[in-house]
Formats: C-alpha cells, sequence, structure tokens
C-alpha cells in the first residue's frame, strides 16, 4: 500500500511515517515508480509505535523493543532485557516527576511571598 493509504489506515500522517522510516521503525520497498509500498504488517507496527510513543518513550527506545512487540496492543515476548530496558525507562520517568513535584513545592512557595 501507498502512503496515503497506510495514513488513512492508522491515523499517522505521512509526515509520522517518514518519519518512523528514517528511525528504522518502518520499513517500506520501493515501487517501480519509486513511491513508497507498505506491506500490509505496517499497519499493526505503525500502532505499536503509536502506542509506545503514547507510553512516553524515544524513538530510540521504540528500536530495541519493537522486535519484542505482538499484536496493536502490543503485547510483549518478555525477556530480561526488555523488562530491563523498561524498568530502566519507568525509573528515569519518576525521577523526572519528582523532580516536577519539587519544582512546583519551589514556585508554589514563591507566589506566596509578597
Amino acid at each position: 500500500m501507498l502512503i496515503g493509504e497506510l495514513s488513512r489506515r492508522t491515523g499517522a500522517s505521512a509526515r509520522s511515517l517518514r518519519y518512523y522510516e528514517a528511525q528504522g521503525l518502518l520499513s517500506a520497498g520501493r515501487g517501480v515508480n519509486g513511491y513508497r509500498a507498505y506491506g500490509e504488517e505496517a499497519v499493526v507496527t505503525v500502532a505499536q509505535i503509536r502506542a509506545l510513543l503514547r507510553a512516553g518513550l524515544t524513538t530510540e527506545v521504540i528500536a530495541q523493543v519493537l522486535p519484542c512487540a505482538r499484536g496493536e496492543g502490543p503485547v510483549f515476548d518478555w525477556c530480561a532485557e526488555l523488562r530491563e530496558i523498561l524498568g530502566g525507562e519507568l525509573a528515569v520517568m519518576d525521577e523526572r516527576i519528582e523532580a516536577l513535584r519539587l519544582n512546583r513545592g519551589a514556585l508554589a512557595e514563591l507566589l506566596t511571598k509578597p
């Protein structure tokens, strides 16, 4: 299928699809005319990428975990390495949340001063 059809079926813009391809997350063949040609599996792959992006993962991390993803959920084939990667990402998010909580407290305190 062409990029416009994949975009329509997944809700991802053509620009996003080209970005996913540039990041090595999605692959496309080329037709005789030079247009990108995606296989049917690209629909599920795009759904997986978008779900992982919504979870706050970077494209670099997604590239590491995408080979273990199955289905649109996605569901994972769990292994120790995958749990370690995602656990590390969760720890980083927790640290950012704590830093924001502290920043918020400091800002709220500033607002109480005349």
